[in-house]
């Protein structure tokens, strides 16, 4: 069990704070739709809703929170298809890298936040694929 300070787990949670809103989300595949961020009551989690539309839809409900045992921001993502997905985060500066499992995987997402703050513009790899992707703030 790892053992981080309460300013730490705080400290982390808090730099998931240039998420909240909602955000267009497109790519040159033609993947496109909206996430909406906010944070659950309590200010312990943080709540993405996602509708997109593609050749293959994704819509669901993630929860993103401090993981005590790993001391990193992980998240827990349930589809409407009855998937459920682990993912970490981190965010450093102005980049946001979101890993498919823990931070060892060889899949993640990379996207820088625009000076302002109203755009994060990246690509999901992994090996032997990816692809682009654009958020947008909207509200």
């Amino acid at each position: 069990m790892t053992s981080t300070s309460p300013d730490a787990r705080t400290a982390a949670l808090r730099s998931l704070d240039r998420l909240v809103g909602t955000w267009t989300v497109a790519n040159p595949d033609g993947l496109s739709g909206e996430v909406r961020y906010e944070w659950m009551e309590g200010g312990n989690w943080l709540v993405q809703t996602v509708d997109l539309r593609g050749e293959e839809p994704t819509r669901g409900v993630e929860y993103v929170g401090w993981d005590a045992d790993a001391g990193e921001l992980r998240s827990h993502f349930f589809g409407a298809g009855g998937e459920h997905l682990e993912y970490t985060y981190r965010i450093e500066g102005d980049l946001l890298t979101i890993w498919f499992g823990g931070t060892d995987s060889p899949a993640r997402f990379e996207g820088r936040f625009s000076a302002d703050g109203t755009v994060n513009d990246g690509a999901w790899q992994w090996p032997g694929g990816g692809y682009a992707s654009t958020m947008t703030r909207v509200a």
